[in-house]
């Protein structure tokens, strides 16, 4: 069965998904929550000229990188304030596209940003190591089955879903409801709804993005415009379907909590809620929780077969070392090899979500003779990190045999989650 257990441990909030009788992601949060996702009116610390990019000040002593690259328009808040966004007009509710409204709007959020702007700016990476988190002015608002952004103003899918004329039925019923100032991205979730459901769930963002947009012109600089839900919340929205079968917590007011967002949300899964209350035993030792994280934090990873991984994160990458160890196999050489290095592709797919690494990773494989030995490897390990929910893209094998892995940073590694929590106490 496919579990969340959500938990307290060291005075922060756990979320371990259960597959079987494995833990395949875990997640340590403090009380406060993580500021992902938050969206704040920033201030304009300095512009950085040489790697095109500025430092917003959120307040609070909190500085963001903010690449001009990726953010070519800025939400400046005195232009949310002057009504040239976020007002109601000709089309229905959004930005003004009265005549001579919208070439405003165009002038206005691609001006050069300048030190002291306030500009509306959310944020999309963690603060990962020493580096700073990252904002965007790209605002996006996620549901359950849909994601509405300004990024990008098409309609797209997720690329797991593949069903043509029913993706067709769905953008056209998109279409209807569609403004020109945002974009509209199908998650993989809305395959088991109907068009309507998703349309129902697009109408309530767009409502918290319109008010969103005018309430940034009303508040002052360092407003936390929106706070980002919990991340066992976030668990709970993006499982997929039907995966997760029971979701079970030891705490009442994150149990409460739960209940109420479901009611909410989600009121199929409500039934699937469980509050655990055994005295015996705990929570974290009846689904192994505590051994998890304990074997998340290893440097050393036995595999089935007697071989093992070495992970070694450092400041540029992570380094994994695959190695035969106690391996002694009755088959040939060139044959045990493959097999320790097909059960290690596995065990490394696994341990790049339970761990949450992320950045450049490389992985020195035992090296193989056969070129269609690496092949098979190579086309094993891209489809097996092609289930990460979280973006992992298999680059290529070097020449000295080394495959090289990037996977999308958002949130801090499984082992700064604990490091921090262990600097504040």
């Amino acid at each position: 069965m496919n579990k969340l257990i959500i938990t307290r441990m060291d005075g922060r909030i756990l979320t371990a998904l259960i597959s079987g009788q494995r833990a395949i992601q875990l997640n340590l949060e403090e009380e406060s929550g993580s500021i992902l996702g938050n969206i704040y009116i920033g201030k304009v610390k300095n512009i950085a000229k040489n790697i095109n990019s500025a430092f917003i000040d959120l307040g609070g002593g909190l500085t963001a990188y903010y690449s001009l690259t990726e953010n070519r328009r800025h939400l400046f808040a005195d232009s949310l304030a002057q009504g040239i966004l976020g007002e109601e007009s000709g089309d229905g509710p959004g930005f003004k596209d009265a005549k001579g409204q919208e070439a405003d709007r165009q002038k206005t959020a691609s001006r050069p940003l300048r030190p002291g702007d306030e500009i509306v700016v959310q944020v999309k990476g963690d603060a990962v190591k020493t580096k700073d988190p990252v904002v965007t002015s790209n605002i996006s608002l996620t549901g359950r089955y849909c994601v509405l952004t300004l990024g990008r103003c098409q309609i797209g899918f997720s690329s797991k879903l593949s069903d043509g004329p029913w993706k067709d039925q769905v953008r056209q019923a998109l279409l209807e409801e569609k403004d020109r100032d945002f974009g509209i991205i199908i998650r993989t979730n809305a395959a088991l709804v109907s068009p309507e459901e998703i349309l129902g769930e697009l109408r309530q963002l767009k409502d918290r993005y319109y008010r969103l947009m005018a309430d940034g012109g009303h508040r002052t600089c360092y407003t936390l415009l929106h706070r980002a839900e919990p991340s066992y919340i976030g668990s709970l929205r993006d499982t997929y379907g039907d995966f997760m079968e029971e979701i079970v917590t030891d705490q009442a007011d994150i149990f409460a909590g739960i209940q109420e967002y479901l009611r909410a949300c989600q009121p199929q899964d409500l039934e699937k809620v469980r509050f655990y209350e055994d005295p015996l035993i705990s929570l974290t030792k009846l689904y192994s929780v505590e051994k998890a994280v304990e074997e998340a934090l290893q440097r050393k990873v036995w595999l089935k077969s007697g071989g093992y991984l070495v992970i070694e994160p450092t400041e540029a990458m992570t380094v994994i070392d695959v190695n035969s160890g106690k391996y002694t196999g009755k088959k040939t050489l060139k044959e045990t090899i493959l097999k320790i290095n097909l059960e290690a592709a596995a065990e490394i797919a696994h341990q790049l979500r339970l761990r949450n690494l992320s950045g450049i990773i490389v992985a020195d494989f035992i090296d193989m003779s056969r070129q269609e030995d690496k092949q098979l490897l190579m086309e094993t390990f891209t489809a097996l990190c092609r289930k990460d929910p979280v973006k992992t893209t298999v680059v290529d094998m070097t020449a000295l045999g080394l495959v090289e892995v990037t996977r999308k940073k958002i949130r801090k590694s499984f082992r700064e989650q604990v490091q921090k929590g262990d600097k504040t106490r």
